[in-house]
């Protein structure tokens, strides 16, 4: 290295090392950025400061704790952002859904289609089942979580059922089936873990009764539950049974690490809720009168950030599925103010331009989120760049209308129609992924050129 290059990098970590010093010393994400604030590699911490600085040691041996890689791309670092969390739980969530979002190149965990798991309580049955599962089987159950550790989760699932001895089965159980009377109930029956509805042990409006109680345990602080096994433990300990303390102290613990979650509605797994997309994908190809097949869907939103900054999302879509190497953020460039037709204009030709000069494959259908305003403003963006038309629709938001190229009325579609909830699925991922640095990052800035 000579003597200039040698003076730039010391400049360099100078920099870097500055920065540490103002981290926060609780909770959160660290992002570690390349040239033109390109994201290499997020991080979780439970300290902030001390992680992030633990990377810039003079001295220290990074190969040897944390491999060649890490090395290489601390090579290429020329700023640190970071984003304080509540608590290291919100750090393992916001973490993983940001790593499948903006795929640094040096996050090689997380960025596959693992979610994490959730406590699904299926209200809506007659005799409704407790699970844990990283695929609820309707919209309609009631669901805790996402859960940080499944090993936990399922430990602590042990010891609520001895409490209130609600199923696990995945039988059909019916009220008015008379054959449930003579069926033979499971060994959790007979080991007093379980109330047997299957078996007709218990009633509807009783068992109900217990399912009400669970619920309101999650919800709650357990307090009721956590002060009786504090108790349990401390008489078995008095009374030299050190064992049965042990087991009351392990109870004690699982039942604590139930709050080691997030919320369904801020820690987003969209993934976790799409159907088959095969029907929707047939129907689709006749809705927009396509002459091939629907396999590439690009769904387009437009956000406003603060009031100060607008951004343009596109999603892509292949046969039904997310495809997160797709997935592109633009900062708008040619419009001022709040004019979403213009934002649409310009993310539209920014992004197929590359495919008019054959760079790039054309989707076979374009999606915007909006009514037929938006539609016809990527339209216009089209005709504008002498493009051919791929096959094209909008889909507003509340009325939930569709509007296809080339027809004079919107489709209405029941809220049932497997081409409906595919077309929202796009819709709402693209928004989603227009607003999630917004939600998280405030006003930071990490948008992508585009």
């Amino acid at each position: 290295m000579g003597r200039m290059a040698a003076e730039d990098e010391k400049e360099r970590l100078d920099a870097i090392r500055e920065t540490i010093k103002s981290l926060p010393t609780g909770p959160g994400l660290y992002f570690m950025k390349g040239a033109q604030d390109v994201v290499l590699y997020i991080g979780k911490a439970k300290s902030l400061r001390s992680r992030v600085a633990s990377y810039f040691q003079p001295g220290a041996d990074l190969a040897g704790t944390r491999g060649a890689k890490i090395v290489e791309m601390i090579g290429k670092v020329e700023a640190i952002d970071f984003l304080e969390t509540k608590s290291e739980i919100d750090a393992i969530l916001q973490e993983a859904r940001l790593i499948k979002d903006i795929r640094p190149i040096y996050n090689t965990a997380l960025v596959d289609s693992k979610t994490f798991p959730y406590l699904e309580i299926t209200t809506r049955e007659p005799f409704p089942g407790v699970y844990i599962t990283r695929n609820p089987k309707s919209e309609r159950s009631r669901l805790f979580g996402p859960f940080t550790g499944s090993r936990d989760l399922r430990a602590a699932m042990v010891v609520l059922q001895k409490i209130y001895k609600f199923r696990t089965c995945n039988l059909d159980i019916r009220e008015e089936d008379e054959k449930r009377r003579f069926f033979r109930p499971c060994i959790l029956y007979s080991i007093n873990q379980c109330t047997a509805p299957c078996g007709a042990r218990i009633g509807r409006a009783e068992y109900r009764a217990i399912i009400n109680d669970v619920v309101k345990f999650l919800q709650s602080k357990r307090s009721t539950i956590l002060r009786q096994l504090k108790q349990d433990m401390e008489q078995a300990a008095a009374a030299r049974d050190y064992e049965a303390a042990a087991t009351y102290r392990d109870r004690l613990r699982l039942i604590e690490r139930l709050d080691d979650r997030g919320t369904v509605e801020e820690n987003v797994q969209p993934e976790v809720f799409a159907g088959d997309p095969s029907e929707a994908l047939v129907k689709l190809q006749r809705l927009v009168g396509s002459e091939r097949p629907i396999r590439i869907i690009e769904g387009f939103d437009i956000a406003h950030i603060g009031g100060t900054e607008t951004v343009g999302s596109m999603v892509q879509f292949i046969d039904g599925r997310p495809f997160k190497n797709g997935y592109r953020r633009f900062k708008i460039k040619t419009v001022a103010g709040v004019d979403d037709y213009a934002c649409i204009r310009e993310v539209v030709t920014r992004r197929y331009r590359k495919a008019q000069a054959g760079e790039e494959l054309w989707p076979d259908l374009v999606l915007i989120d909006g009514g037929l305003g938006h539609l016809h403003a990527a339209e216009e963006a089209f005709a504008a760049m002498g493009a051919p038309l791929p096959a094209m629709a909008s889909i507003a938001k509340r009325e939930e209308d569709i509007f296809v190229h080339g027809a004079a009325k919107p489709r209405k579609l029941p809220a049932h129609s497997p081409v409906r909830k595919l077309l929202q699925y796009v819709r709402d991922e693209a928004h989603r992924f227009a607003q999630h640095y917004h939600h998280l990052l405030r006003s930071k800035k990490m948008l992508e050129g585009g």
